[in-house]
């Protein structure tokens, strides 16, 4: 083992600047044994680091190599397992335990030793030996012993210190002196300690001889310590001189500190007396403009505006603790209150007579307005009032009371104005929109305006709630003459409402457009100017929530005192917290009859016409996206939405009415179908949305209704086409899906894309079906007998050997053939083109398209017949009677004498 010990040290630890104090070969506990050595070492250089390390033999058995290090520091405990017996066995715990099995058991008692003694001179931290014997563990390792730790010469080395240069330089001067030094080693040291006694006794003589001196210091301190005494009792003395000095100085700086308190207090209450005068006092002009000022002119306005933000001011001051004592402040706080409470009522009076006023006022009526249908504008009325704004809003901070009754008595007064004007506006309109068709014009135009039959009938149209109620036999008065007849089953989609097709042409649509456009186009600058109006009259863009001036709940009081809400709507009033609801309230309250008279209108252009819902439904969206673009949340984007949601339902019940048409069509058992009469007025709708919805908000809603009348209109033509008996079912599936297939192509609907090809897919299937089954065998003999060489082909029979069966020879070849001359062919063949003729229609021309695919047919029968002919009689020489050229020719003809 100390052999191993020192290869361990020179080859491993050295190099590393370690000595190595202990060492135990080990093997891991429970494993295949490979033995290792654990080896405990310091570091040479300070601060010293104690380490655990494992080594173990490579595995070419030539060398040791370092495989694991620990530090000390980090051990936490140290199992023997057993501390009476004899064990091999230990434990090391680590961040992990570490279970070894050593050699034998004095190698593990000295390697534990071992550690236990680092543990004691180099770690703060101890650590916990368990199992152990005491033996092993040493209670402290004596200092001035030179043993070393486990076999080493570690406390040696701690107590070696190296020579500094002076005391080599002075060994080196003693050496020198002396000459045998270096030779003679005894007799240096005798005379080095003869040297020393020497020096010794001339040590204790110095001390000895300074005695003397030693008294004499003795008695100085003494005088000295008696002339401290005597500058203690001066001092003393000046102290108590400078205590009457201090007391007096104590008197002089009370009374200048009461003096700066007196200056202090006099400057605060003179700041006090000026805070007062300068904002609470009012001047003379401005309680003069406020007891008796002109609200009329500009500036008397302009005088009221400033004497009321002066009063606000000094009302609104903040006074600071005790001011509310003085009778000053108290007495300018009530001509306050009086000046404040007189102007209010002042204010309140003239604006109240100024709404009272415009709301009676007559000469805004329609009927200066009648020839372009237009609305009175109000732009005067706003400019003229908005010189009280900031009156308004001074009002609205002081006297809520008295602004709340403004704000209520402003919508009260314009709801009235407005109500008369909208209503004249809408009746005008109305009467515009129905003259877009002559019996109404006659109707209208022998009736006075108020008088009118279609203000009588229009006004069952809507009631308070703004709901249609109207009757519809009262609503068919309006109509032209015959809308009360029954509709035919094949009617035209354009009849929709009680007027036929032919009364109404494009002009009175586009007409009809116009007057909606002209509705639209004046209410929407209206209810803006009116809103925009509000929010700067009454102030109601500032602050985020204020209690709605026109849903104040309603109260009463109950045994204790409380009051209670009574009101059913008075929860959802108050459950505005927004001025933008404020604002929309009296928006509501003043164009109540807005949407009332919209939704009559609308009604009444649906009953003119259905169409005119495509033209409504492209303007409304228009206007509601333009309104939302302004304001989301305003009255005229809400309203607008309101009534769109109205026009959308009319909408829907315009295709729907369409498609239940289509479902409800029937056809005559004695004529030819031919184009089906909703096929083309699909066309003629499809036709006018694509113009009215041309870059429209809404094209969604106009692709969504294409879908559900494309996909009726393909229904329904099968079903008709199934019932069809006179006419064949393909020619009526060619004919209709070659219309839609037409129009579709020209018109270029991108959603309708897919049933674009369908349709294409439909038309061409039923031609070729069509073509096959009207063309039939037109050599019909000719065909069986082929169908009997190909039957025996088909049994196994080869190709040349069919010339050879007796019902296929080549003399009955010649039979069949020549029952078929050119003559009969052409005969056959005209009979067939005027058959074609009669199941086909004029309008959609497809009769040369059908007459072609039937020539391509036969050719390609003919080619068919004469390829068999090849193939299964070879080298006979025979032939049809007529050629391809011939077959031409024949179709050309018929065609050219028809």
């Amino acid at each position: 083992m100390t052999a191993i010990k020192h290869a361990l040290q020179r080859d491993i630890f050295t190099p590393n600047d370690e000595r190595l104090l202990g060492i135990v070969n080990v093997c891991k506990a429970g494993k295949k044994k490979k033995n290792c050595f654990l080896c405990a070492t310091v570091t040479t250089e300070r601060p010293v680091q104690v380490k655990v390390v494992k080594v173990k033999k490579s595995d070419k058995g030539d060398f040791y190599k370092r495989q694991l290090t620990w530090e000390l520091r980090d051990l936490t405990e140290v199992d023997a397992k057993d501390a009476s017996k004899e064990n091999p066995e230990f434990d090391l715990h680590f961040e992990k335990v570490y279970r070894w099995v050593a050699s034998s058991t004095a190698e593990k008692n000295s390697f534990i030793s071992c550690i236990w003694k680092l543990n004691q001179r180099y770690l703060r931290k101890k650590v916990e030996f368990v199992n152990v014997s005491s033996q092993l563990l040493e209670e402290s390792v004596p200092s001035g012993e030179s043993q070393s730790v486990a076999g080493g010469d570690e406390d040696a080395l701690d107590d070696y210190q190296e020579l500094s240069t002076r005391e080599e330089q002075d060994i080196e001067g003693m050496m020198e002196v002396c000459e045998d030094a270096i030779s003679n080693a005894e007799a240096f040291a005798e005379q080095l300690s003869r040297e020393l006694q020497v020096l010794d006794g001339a040590n204790i003589q110095s001390i000895m001889a300074s005695e003397k001196q030693v008294n004499i210091l003795m008695q100085l301190l003494d005088e000295a310590l008696s002339e401290v005494d005597t500058i203690e009792g001066k001092l003393s003395s000046y102290e108590e001189m400078l205590q009457s000095v201090k007391e007096q100085m104590d008197q002089i700086s009370q009374s200048n500190r009461l003096i700066q308190i007196s200056n202090t207090n006099n400057g605060k209450l003179l700041d006090e007396i000026q805070f007062l005068v300068n904002y609470m006092d009012l001047s003379k002009g401005h309680i003069r403009a406020l007891q008796e000022g002109d609200l009329m002119s500009p500036k008397g306005i302009e005088a009221c505006i400033n004497a009321s933000e002066a009063l606000s001011q000094c009302m609104n001051v903040a006074l600071r603790p005790g001011h509310e004592k003085l009778m000053a402040v108290t007495q300018q706080q009530l001509l306050f209150a009086e000046l404040r409470d007189t102007f209010a009522r002042r204010l309140t009076n003239h604006l109240n007579n100024v709404f009272v006023h415009q709301g009676h006022d007559q000469s805004s009526t329609l009927s200066q307005h009648t020839a372009e249908l237009t609305l009175p504008k109000h732009s005067p009325l706003h400019r003229d009032l908005l010189r009280y704004a900031k009156l308004m809003e001074w009002l609205k901070n002081t006297h809520r009371e008295k602004y709340e009754g403004l704000s209520r008595t402003y919508v009260d007064y314009m709801s009235r104005l407005y109500e008369r004007e909208i209503k004249d506006f809408f009746e005008v309109a109305k009467i515009k929109m129905a003259g877009t068709t002559k019996e109404a014009k006659g109707k209208f135009a022998t009736l006075p305006r108020k008088e009118s039959a279609l203000k009588q009938e229009t006004e069952s149209l809507h009631g308070s709630s703004g709901k249609l109620t109207g009757s519809t036999s009262s609503l068919n008065k309006l109509t032209v003459q015959g809308a009360n007849s029954r509709r035919s089953q094949s009617s035209s989609l354009l009849d929709m409402g009680n007027m036929s097709a032919s009364d109404l042409d494009v002009a009175d649509r586009t007409k009809f457009d116009k007057i909606f456009e002209q509705v639209l186009s004046e209410l929407e600058p209206l209810c803006l100017a009116e809103q925009d109006f509000i929010s700067k009259f009454f102030k109601l863009q500032q602050h985020p929530t204020v209690t709605p001036p026109l849903a104040q709940p309603e109260t009463e009081e109950l045994d204790g005192g409380t009051p209670s809400r009574v009101a059913p709507q008075a929860e959802h009033r108050h459950s505005l917290s927004s001025e933008k609801d404020l604002v929309r309230l009296m928006m509501n309250k003043i164009f109540q009859s807005i949407e009332t008279e919209l939704n009559s209108l609308i009604a009444l252009g649906d009953k003119i016409d259905s169409f005119n819902s495509l033209y409504m439904l492209v303007k409304m969206s228009h206007h509601v996206w333009t309104a939302e673009n302004v304001d989301p949340a305003s009255y005229l984007s809400t309203t607008l939405g309101n009534v769109l949601v109205t026009v959308k339902r009319n909408f829907d019940k315009c295709i729907s009415g369409q498609i239940r048409q289509m479902e409800e069509v029937k056809i005559s058992k004695k004529s030819k179908v031919g184009i089906l009469l909703f096929v083309t007025n699909f066309e003629e709708f499809a036709e006018l949305a694509e113009t009215i919805f041309r870059n429209a908000e809404r094209r969604g809603d106009l692709d969504k209704a294409y879908v559900k009348l494309i996909r009726a209109v393909f229904v329904n033509v099968e079903k008709v086409a199934n019932e069809s008996q006179k006419t064949p079912r393909d020619v009526v599936m060619m004919e209709n899906f070659h219309k839609i297939f037409s129009t579709l192509s020209r018109l270029k609907i991108s959603c309708l894309d897919s049933e674009r090809r369908e349709a294409k897919h439909k038309y061409t299937d039923h031609l070729q079906s069509y073509v096959i089954n009207s063309l039939g065998q037109p050599l019909e003999k000719l065909n069986h007998f082929f169908e009997g060489v190909e039957a025996r082909v088909a049994q196994g029979v080869r190709e040349e050997e069919v010339s050879y069966q007796l019902a296929f020879n080549k003399q009955e070849l010649r039979k069949v053939i020549k029952e078929y001359p050119g003559k009969e062919v052409k005969k056959g063949l005209d009979n067939l083109y005027k058959k074609v003729d009669k199941h086909l229609c004029e309008e959609e021309s497809l009769l040369q398209v059908v007459w072609h695919s039937m020539q391509d047919e036969f050719i390609r029968q003919y080619k068919h017949f004469e390829d068999l002919i090849g193939r299964c009689y070879p080298g006979s020489g025979i032939t049809m009677e007529f050629t391809i050229q011939d077959m031409l020719e024949y179709f050309s003809s018929i065609a050219q004498s028809h």
